[in-house]
């Protein structure tokens, strides 16, 4: 009888303790599910700050057609970009504002805030990524050559660019820079701080090639018929284009990675290439 009071007992304490331990754990699981969702609904994306400020701030350097051009006569952008940076704003249901950036000072100008977003022929590199998200790729391209159509058959390898005598033409601050600085040995390299004039070098024979992204040779050649793209389909790189994001701001990189799936599918950017590229 002792026995079986005494294993009652002990029974009785094991419920005792489990369902205590049960008690705390359901607490406890309740204070964690209503304490997250108030942290992630506090945690300032630009996707809550873009419309409640009504405004979508987008960095461009306006120097680079087909993606983003600024006219100094009219002072007014245009290009494929600036159509999509007009499409994500009316998406959000705000207006753009176009933020003027250089190549040097493009990523400054983002990380210190004073852009939501970067547009305008922005190449994926790694020490950009460094610093900032990429959006979901919207092109592929990669440098090639441009130059004048009657020494196109000079300039179809690097190795035939990269000769004594050779005038390489080139901006600074951005990709072609940092692609030409790694591949010129022996021809002469000439920086043009204006992207908008550089071809002209070339035209006016003060320059003989230029190694920028194919998308812009093959633009370009129709701007200069002087000028011929070489091999713009099999370029000495493979590069992407991409949109520049703050680091860290999770959810606004998923939406525009999104919005960029979609144009990029539904024949939104396509209609805007088509206006600049044919």
């Amino acid at each position: 009888m002792h026995r079986r009071t005494t294993l009652t007992a002990l029974a009785l304490a094991l419920v005792t303790a489990v369902g205590g331990t049960a008690a705390y754990a359901t607490q406890v699981d309740t204070v964690s599910s209503q304490s997250a969702p108030a942290g992630r609904q506090h945690s300032g994306t630009l996707l809550d700050k873009v419309p409640e400020r009504g405004v979508l701030r987008v960095c461009t350097t306006g120097d680079y057609r087909p993606f983003s051009h600024l006219d100094p006569a009219t002072k007014s952008y245009t290009g494929i970009d600036i159509d999509m940076a007009k499409n994500l704003a009316a998406g959000l249901g705000v207006k753009p504002r176009l933020v003027a950036t250089t190549w040097s000072g493009f990523m400054e100008d983002l990380t210190a805030g004073r852009c939501d977003i970067g547009m305008g022929g922005v190449s994926v590199t790694l020490p950009r990524a460094r610093k900032a998200y990429f959006s979901t790729p919207y092109l592929v391209d990669g440098k090639a050559a441009i130059a004048r159509c009657e020494d196109k058959g000079r300039y179809q390898s690097l190795e035939g660019i990269d000769q004594p005598g050779v005038r390489v033409i080139v901006n600074p601050g951005g990709t072609n820079e940092a692609f030409a600085k790694a591949n010129i040995q022996r021809a002469t390299l000439i920086t043009h701080p204006d992207n908008t004039t550089i071809f002209d070098e070339i035209v006016a024979g003060r320059a003989d090639v230029m190694m920028t992204d194919g998308s812009e040779t093959e633009y370009q050649a129709k701007l200069h018929p002087e000028l011929c793209a070489i091999n713009p389909d099999k370029p000495f790189t493979f590069g992407e284009k991409a949109y520049l994001l703050p680091r860290g701001d999770e959810e606004f990189k998923e939406y525009v990675d999104q919005w960029v799936h979609l144009a990029t599918h539904d024949g939104t950017y396509d209609d805007y290439a088509a206006d600049w590229l044919g």
